[in-house]
């Protein structure tokens, strides 16, 4: 069981990272906002990533997921990092948490 304590330390340690990303156009972190759909651990502490953006225009939609990648593998016992950028389940408000909807006035 220690193992699988460990994957969940790491995950949260990889939230706590993830509530540091911001999209510029929206003042909430990309977790809040729902734009991560799953976070894996490999049994090598390899972290993917699947992510979308709030559109396929976004102005960060080349900087923003290397970003994320980058901050991702600053974790201890992280061994790498890779985000994959994905347009299914299209992204939409209701995917917010209840947080980033009373931060941006939704509730």
């Amino acid at each position: 069981m220690e193992n699988g304590s460990a994957k969940a330390d790491i995950k949260n340690e990889i939230i706590k990272v993830l509530e540091t990303c911001f999209d510029p156009e929206i003042p909430v972190n990309i977790y809040e906002l729902g734009l991560v759909y799953d976070i894996a651990v490999d049994p090598s502490n390899n972290a993917l990533i699947h992510m979308t953006l709030t559109t396929p225009a976004c102005p960060v939609a080349g900087t923003l997921p290397g970003e994320v990648e980058s901050k991702i593998k600053t974790i201890p016992g992280i061994n790498g990092a890779r985000v994959e950028v994905i347009w299914e389940p299209q992204w939409n408000p209701n995917m917010m948490s209840e947080v980033a909807k009373l931060e941006l006035g939704f509730m």
